[in-house]
């Protein structure tokens, strides 16, 4: 349902010796999105799209993969115009089977990377990431954007707080459950009168978002929670008041 997200600022692809980042930002810095606040230093030129960003991360997490990475011709050479090769590829072009030797500083050097090299970058890894880039080009500070926990704040509270006793129960009984019979861990209260109730509709995506994360696995209709899923539920009990975490079995 909801997920917090970081953009770490990861790389200048610029010309940040004779062109600073004037926001002072160093590689490293990040910028937290906890389901509420974002918190952080940031660059107003970028707070937009970081902010799009965690938008799209905090409803997808993990899953979401920027469209850009579908696109084939990432693994293409660079080539030229050739209209005797129309009769074959319907447009005119041919492959040179090389990459260009650009100059430093290149505008090509703001393509995503692996883009049109020569050989192929091996496997499908260009643009899979979610990266952002600064809209002065001349420093071009690229931030990787990353969902990385459950939302500790705002409206997915409530699922996260769902998700984290999920876990807790399978861990409590032996570390492995059907996920048909999660229900079976909770009381009648705990399921009908508190919210978001734990219908099969709700336990089905909540288990997906803990899987994505690695909090869990899931194989034959059953779902076993992993040590990081135990650590994170461990944490977990440290940040909420301990009346909180009595009311919810932790």
């Amino acid at each position: 349902m909801a997920f917090s997200v970081k953009a770490t600022l990861i790389a200048f692809q610029g010309d940040p010796d004779h062109y600073p980042c004037h926001a002072m930002l160093n590689i490293g810095d990040e910028i937290i999105f906890d389901g509420a606040e974002l918190k952080g230093k940031m660059c107003t030129d970028v707070m937009p799209l970081i902010a799009q960003g965690c938008t799209t991360l905090h409803a997808a997490g993990p899953r979401y993969v920027p469209p850009g990475y579908y696109n084939l011709f990432w693994y293409c050479c660079d080539n030229g115009i050739d209209p005797s090769k129309a009769r074959y590829d319907g447009n005119g072009f041919s492959p040179y089977n090389m990459k260009y030797d650009e100059p430093k500083h290149h505008l090509s050097d703001l393509m995503p990377v692996g883009a049109f090299q020569w050989p192929p970058s091996k496997g499908r890894t260009v643009a899979k990431e979610f990266t952002i880039l600064c809209p002065d080009v001349r420093t071009a500070a690229v931030f990787k954007m990353e969902a990385f926990d459950l939302a500790t704040a705002g409206y997915g509270l409530p699922y996260t707080r769902r998700e984290i006793t999920i876990m807790d129960r399978v861990n409590k009984a032996g570390g492995t459950w059907p996920i048909d019979k999660i229900s079976e861990l909770y009381d009648d209260f705990e399921i009908n009168e508190i919210y978001p109730t734990l219908v099969p509709e709700m336990i089905i995506p909540m288990i997906e978002e803990l899987e994505v994360l690695d909090f869990v696995t899931v194989s034959d209709g059953k779902v076993t929670i992993t040590q990081k899923g135990v650590d994170r539920v461990a944490r977990y009990k440290t940040e909420i008041p301990a009346e909180h975490a009595e009311a919810l079995k932790l």
